[in-house]
């Protein structure tokens, strides 16, 4: 289960490393998220429900990326449930902060992975977003299978985003 959280880590980098930072809060279609909410969502999903599973405070609040991101300190606030308007307001800060978010997300699953204890994935768990009873394994299987459906979206927008960009520059910049 490790190796797909860092497998997202590495796919995640490869959409917001080197994008012009103008991209991450332009949507690639009308009333589509835009990169910066997609990024943002699946970072703070990744954070509320280990966090979650462990027992701990998120990093969102206990490290302060809340304020990085200029907003709330609210545990429950990942985008699940956002209307298109308040996904369209959203704004991303820099690129490297998403990015360093996201890394320090990844480095808590990472530590929780590596010294949970023995049969903790059997563990049945409540998810107060679904309001239901899950075991710590099905629950990771649902934000590992979100994460990459949103993988494909980043790295699709990003795509759409950038060649729009080469459409309006004209054949002579080719």
């Amino acid at each position: 289960m490790l190796a797909l959280f860092e497998r997202i880590q590495r796919e995640f980098h490869a959409v917001i490393e080197g994008i012009d930072p103008l991209l991450l809060d332009e949507p690639p279609a009308p009333g589509a998220n835009s990169i910066g909410w997609l990024a943002w969502h699946v970072t703070r999903s990744h954070d509320r429900n280990v966090s979650e599973l462990q027992g701990r405070e998120q990093l969102w609040i206990l490290e302060g990326w809340h304020t990085k991101f200029s907003r709330e300190p609210d545990p429950a606030e990942t985008g699940f449930g956002h209307t298109p308007d308040q996904a369209a307001a959203f704004r991303s800060p820099e690129p490297e902060v998403v990015l360093a978010y996201h890394d320090a997300v990844v480095d808590m699953i990472n530590h929780y992975l590596t010294h949970a204890p023995p049969g903790d994935l059997d563990r049945e768990v409540f998810s107060p977003t679904f309001g239901d009873t899950r075991t710590v394994q099905r629950r990771l299987v649902g934000v590992l299978t979100d994460a990459l459906q949103h993988l494909g979206q980043l790295a699709y927008a990003r795509g759409i985003l950038e060649a729009s960009r080469d459409d309006f520059s004209g054949p002579e910049s080719r």
